[in-house]
């Protein structure tokens, strides 16, 4: 995490946990913004890496599940990175700043990701560095998020999954009132101040809860290699191109997709119990015994539990589906922002 970014931040009364703010000191206040109200939150659990150079759509087509092709300077991607067998590493959100790609992933994955990309790199005319210490990710959501940044940005991308640039900020929306912003950590503090005015400043956590209720998926260390990407609705949100050509993974996403029956999907759902992680097995009484789920994130709601999202076969959902073991706490399945056939 940038040093003068975080001194800023613990001036405004951050309190951090592995290197990611856990809250502002009144949890339950942020909690109920994060469910109803406009929220700021700071986003240092994502990690940045840019690749550049003339070959560099190239390189990442030939990589991603999404068509990197078609990213201009005012389209944003979700996307994903599959072992050959089709089980996803990691999930991005893929966007331009000029001639550079930015690959946003957890924070914790990027190491990692960034050394397997680039064993890929060989003769290829691009470069991979990191840039999550450069840049400064904020989230900003809510009803009063769209005119508080026209206010001081002067404008908005008009639609989500697209991008505007404004004197050094990129405005990316994901969603009808979810966006991020992302500048170079000297721009962060004056903005930071300026929406803080407005908005109530949240721990991750907040952030979480919005993109768990909007269904979009991260990948962490404890659900790598577990799922396949339309497992976890990867091409319903548009991180899957099934006319792009090879990709790694790419034979058994397009066999799920054309010749095989998807037996699991995921699900947005909520669990009446704290602290449920990422990676948490689910049963079902019918099984035996048997997992027929995993947890993929999880954030707390004002009342009582977490939201989540869940894999789960979907052959169990009749059935119930629970926490742990065939007798833990059951999941109640809510609606998700898009349909899940």
């Amino acid at each position: 995490m940038n040093p003068n970014w975080q001194a800023f931040l613990t001036a405004h009364g951050a309190h951090f946990d592995n290197q990611q703010v856990a809250h502002f000191g009144q949890t339950d206040i942020e909690l109920a913004a994060a469910s109803h109200g406009t929220i700021l939150a700071d986003l240092s659990a994502f990690g940045v890496i840019g690749f550049h150079g003339e070959e560099t759509v190239t390189f990442l087509n030939n990589l991603l599940s999404s068509d990197v092709r078609k990213l201009d300077i005012t389209h944003v991607q979700w996307s994903s990175f599959s072992t050959p067998k089709g089980r996803m590493l990691a999930s991005f959100l893929i966007w331009r700043d000029n001639e550079n790609y930015l690959l946003q992933l957890p924070r914790e994955l990027r190491e990692g990701m960034q050394k397997k990309l680039s064993m890929y790199i060989l003769r290829t005319k691009t470069r991979a560095e990191n840039l999550s210490n450069e840049l400064v990710l904020l989230g900003l959501a809510g009803p009063q998020a769209a005119a508080l940044l026209t206010t001081h940005l002067g404008e908005v991308p008009a639609d989500t999954m697209h991008s505007i640039h404004h004197h050094g900020v990129t405005v990316i929306r994901l969603g009808i009132d979810r966006f991020q912003l992302a500048m170079q950590a000297e721009l962060a503090p004056t903005l930071w101040e300026k929406l803080a005015a407005e908005a109530t400043p949240v721990g991750q956590s907040g952030w979480s809860l919005r993109e768990v209720q909007a269904g979009t998926p991260w990948i962490t260390p404890a659900t790598q290699e577990q799922f396949v990407a339309q497992m976890a609705n990867m091409e319903l949100i548009g991180a899957v191109s099934f006319n792009k050509g090879c990709y790694p993974g790419q034979e058994i996403v397009a066999r799920t997709q054309y010749l095989g029956k998807l037996k699991r999907r995921m699900y947005l759902v909520h669990i009446d119990q704290p602290d449920v992680k990422a990676g948490s097995e689910l049963y079902s009484p019918e099984m035996e015994g048997q997992a027929i789920g995993m947890i993929v994130n999880a954030a707390p709601v004002p009342n009582r539990g977490v939201d989540a999202l869940a894999v789960i076969q979907m052959s169990s959902l009749p059935h119930g589906i629970h926490l742990g073991s065939p007798e833990g706490p059951l999941l109640t399945i809510k609606t998700l922002p898009y349909s899940v056939s």
